[in-house]
Formats: C-alpha cells, structure tokens, sequence
C-alpha cells in the first residue's frame, strides 16, 4: 500500500503544555494485551493547591488539548481527570476572579470567550470524552465534567455547586446540562440552593455518573466503600432513600475515625476507566462518533442557544453580585466565607445603590479589610 503524507490540521501542532498535563497512553485489549498503532489521551488539571481550579493559563491549554486530542488519529479516547486526590475540579480560579476580573465586567467578558470554548472544544470532541473523578466536582468543574460523555467516579468524589451562594450563575453549562442528568427539581435544588454536595453514591443513583469506585483502603489493606456516606441501607423507617446521604451525628463521628487508618488507593478506578476504554476500542469508530454526535444534540441545543447570552450576562454580574461573592470567599475566614444575605437583600429593598460602599457592608471581616488593597 502506498504510504502516504498525511496532513496535521491541528492549530498548534508545536505547541508546548505548560499549565495541563498532555500524555498519550497505551491501549489493551480485554485479556490485558496492549494494542499497536493506538492510544488514549489524558488531559490533567494541574493547579492540586488550589483544587484543581483552572487559571486563565489553563483554559487556553484545556482548549487546545481537546483540539489536539480531537485529531489525533491514534486516539479512542480521551480521559479529563486532575492531579492528586482531593479535587478533580472546584471551577474557576477564586483569586483570579476576585483581585482581577471583579469590576472589570469587559475583561471577564473576554475570559468567558475562553471558558465557553473549553466546554464547546469538549462537546465538539471527534473521540469519547471519559471524567474520570478523582475528587471533589464542584461549581465550574462540575459543568466540565457534565460535558464529557462518561463519568467516572472514585467515591471519595463530591458534586455540587457553588453560584447563587457566591455571587453568580451556575451558566457555564449547569443550568442547561444538569437537569438533563437528575431531572428538573433536583436540578433546582442543586443550582438554586448550593446545599451540601451530593456523595459519588448519591450522584450514581441520581443518574450523573456511569460508575463510582471505592478508593479507601483501611488498615488491613482492604478497600472499604466510604465511610461517610450510607451505603448499606436504602431507605429509612418512614419509606425515605437515604443510600448515599451523608452520615450525621455520632454515625459520621465514627466515620470519620475510620478514615483517620484509611489511605487512598486509585487502582479500582483506573481499571474501570481502562474497562471502559477497551469497551470503546471494539467499536466501530465513526459509528461511535455518530452516536455520541447524536446524544451531544441534547446538551448542545441548550448550550449553543444559550452561552453567548449567559456570557454577557455573566460579565455585568462582575460588577455587582460576583464583586462581593467572590472577593467574600477568596479573602474571608474559614467559615465566613460568604456575604450576610439577609443585609444585601433589605439594602436592595430599600433601593441601595450597588457599588463599593455596599459591597463593604455586607462582606465579612477579614474579606473587608483586604478590599481597598485590591481595588
């Protein structure tokens, strides 16, 4: 057969990755035997001190990371996770957003051109797009993980969001993906209320990830599932469902003793991933691309109908609830993380001006003092 030149269509096909990790993975067949001429593509969040939040930096290198992993011809598929164990993603870069792009509502406009490219580039992927969650999935990493095709989940990992109880909207894709996933009231519930994250269990049963795998190991070496959440009763004495729920009291007490023995072990779901893959390899290629083009439709006709409105929407909010919101989290104390809200809203009952002086009122403390050397 006559070799032939083929041509590289990618953007930037020199390009160095500085603030993600780019690998590309060997492929195996079901009885472990690694397959030529193939590979998969991991693409790592690598900001683990700040729990794995994406810099500006990093969106651009998500960007064209799917772009790259996208035309690679090897590929079958691609694995988003992040480095360490605590966090897969936690959402945009707090410190980013509240000492630069807070008051700067054109500047984050910019920004948000970015962000809705990295979800596009992941729904637009030509391979399979696998989360593999190695913790917590919150807020903005939520949303990137709900574009992917298949989520994987350790079940140490937590899902949640963070918006409306941070000075925002959950619309980078939670408001037009979520409810797709768990249905329209646990959605709103999720959005609106930011209450405690859903478990890995919880979320698995809710319908937001394919499979969750246990990652504690206790003393004697043994994977055990988490210990915080309830796991081995279904429902209470009143009919409830309460498989997955957190454990309270004297029950997470006790819980989290046990964790205090326990090391985090990641090899159950790195074989579910790689199961999962080679489910994806004995498939027809352009027929599994179809598929998932097929499915994407969903996601992305509320996606596509809705970002550059939300973008626009998302800057201006820069200028008032994002500016209190963000600067309160980034700068208050553990614990007081967030603006009185009963304040805010009689200050705006009574027809307050929202501007600096307001945004001081209602901050807390510690954020309050740090806000003049910022700004």
């Amino acid at each position: 057969m006559q070799n032939v030149d083929l041509i590289n269509h990618e953007l930037l096909p020199t390009y160095e990755f500085r603030h993600i990790g780019y690998e590309t993975r060997p492929v195996y067949q079901h009885d472990g035997t690694e397959v030529p001429g193939l590979n998969q593509v991991w693409l790592i969040l690598d900001n683990e001190k700040q729990l794995n939040s994406y810099t500006t930096a990093a969106v651009k290198e998500v960007i064209l990371g799917f772009q790259r992993a996208s035309m690679d011809r090897k590929c079958v598929a691609v694995v988003f996770t992040a480095k360490g164990d605590r966090a897969f993603c936690t959402g945009g870069n707090t410190k980013e957003y509240a000492e630069y792009y807070s008051n700067r509502p054109n500047e984050y406009l910019q920004y948000m051109r970015l962000f809705n490219e990295m979800v596009t580039n992941v729904l637009l992927c030509d391979k399979p797009v696998i989360c593999r969650v190695n913790g917590m999935r919150i807020g903005g990493g939520q949303e990137l993980g709900m574009a992917c095709d298949f989520s994987v989940a350790g079940d140490h990992a937590r899902f949640g969001q963070a918006g409306p109880a941070h000075g925002s909207a959950p619309d980078g894709g939670s408001t037009d993906f979520l409810d797709l996933y768990v249905g329209f009231a646990k959605a709103a519930e999720s959005l609106v209320l930011c209450d405690q994250p859903w478990s890995a269990h919880t979320a698995k049963r809710l319908g937001l990830l394919n499979d969750i795998a246990p990652v504690y190991k206790n003393k004697d070496g043994q994977f055990i599932p988490n210990p915080m959440a309830i796991t081995n009763t279904y429902l209470n004495d009143m009919g409830d469902v309460v498989y997955g729920d957190w454990k309270t009291g004297d029950e997470k007490k006790a819980a989290a003793d046990v964790l205090k023995d326990c090391t985090i072990d990641f090899s159950i779901l790195d074989k579910k991933v790689q199961h999962l893959i080679t489910q994806i390899l004995n498939t027809f290629p352009d027929c599994t691309r179809k598929t998932l083009q097929s499915l994407r439709k969903k996601k992305l006709a509320h996606w596509l109908a809705n970002s550059e409105t939300n973008r626009s929407w998302l800057a201006l909010n820069m200028n008032t609830e994002a500016s209190a919101g963000f600067t309160a989290f980034q700068f208050g104390d553990k614990g007081a993380k967030q603006i009185d809200f009963a304040l805010l809203r009689r200050r705006i009952a009574e027809g307050a001006i929202f501007n600096k002086e307001l945004v001081l009122e209602v901050l807390p403390e510690a954020a309050r003092k740090v806000v003049d050397e910022i700004r």
